[in-house]
């Protein structure tokens, strides 16, 4: 016997199926670890920073991804137009705003 055939056959004895599925017990333990310490929260902070986006309108004053700090003068389907120092506008995506301006320095 070599040993792929040996590893293949699993422990001599009773234990069969009980065997087998103490086996696969860490390995569903570390996908429920994963799913509560990991994917849950971070679909949980996906969501909130959408429905905060679907929430900004007219006269909010926001920052961008890139540190663009604005204030919202219309709100489009996928876009907003915002109001930079100097009068400037520019159109921004919306998925580019991180928050606003209120949040500063409270750690959000």
């Amino acid at each position: 016997m070599n040993i792929l055939s040996i590893l293949l056959l699993g422990p001599a004895g009773g234990e069969g199926e009980t065997g087998g599925l103490m086996s696969f017990l860490p390995l569903i333990l570390i996908m429920v670890v994963f799913y509560f310490f990991f994917i849950r929260p971070q679909m949980k902070k996906a969501k909130d920073q959408r429905k905060y986006r679907e929430a900004l309108k007219k006269g909010d004053k926001i920052i961008t991804i890139g540190g663009i700090h604005g204030k919202i003068i219309e709100v489009r389907e996928s876009t907003f137009m915002i109001e930079v120092e100097g009068q400037n506008r520019l159109e921004i995506e919306k998925s580019a705003v991180v928050m606003d301006s209120s949040q500063i320095g409270q750690g959000k």
